[in-house]
């Protein structure tokens, strides 16, 4: 499962022109399944989200989690985190999980996330979606979690 973290001070996604989600302080999170990956590939990739200390402390050292915080999470679906661009000039997505993988594991990231975390916030699978967000630092931080049967 690969997630792409941006630490935000507003962010919010609409999908023809209706906000389906919205947050303050906090972390979008551009979410996508792989093939091969399952439900614990998702609950360890939670459990770390939730625990990453990415904002600062009051000596402004990066010591403190989204939890610590009582920041916002946005989980948006974004199957193109899997695309490989390495031949040709077309990406291909073929490591990303089929639709109804994908959905049923977005799903279920983001239930888990409900009920660890106070306020979470989404986008809509599979829909065209516009995501507007306000980077803080910038701070941006690419995540990968292995199922694991593959993580040894």
């Amino acid at each position: 499962m690969i997630a792409l973290i941006q630490r935000v001070l507003q962010a919010n996604v609409t999908v023809g022109g209706r906000t389906t989600g919205a947050i303050g302080r906090g972390l979008l999170v551009l979410l996508c399944a792989e093939r091969g990956d399952d439900t614990a590939t998702g609950e360890r990739l939670l459990a770390k989200l939730l625990k990453l200390r990415v904002f600062a402390d009051p000596a402004g050292k990066m010591n403190l989690s989204v939890q610590d915080v009582q920041g916002g999470l946005l989980i948006v679906s974004q199957f193109t985190l899997a695309a490989d661009v390495w031949s040709g000039n077309r990406p291909s997505f073929g490591a990303a999980a089929p639709p109804e993988l994908g959905r049923a594991l977005y799903e279920h990231v983001v239930a888990r996330a409900r009920a660890l975390h106070p306020t979470v916030a989404t986008g809509e699978f599979g829909a065209d979606m516009q995501v507007q967000l306000v980077n803080d630092g910038p701070v941006t931080i690419p995540m990968r979690v292995a199922p694991v049967s593959l993580a040894g």
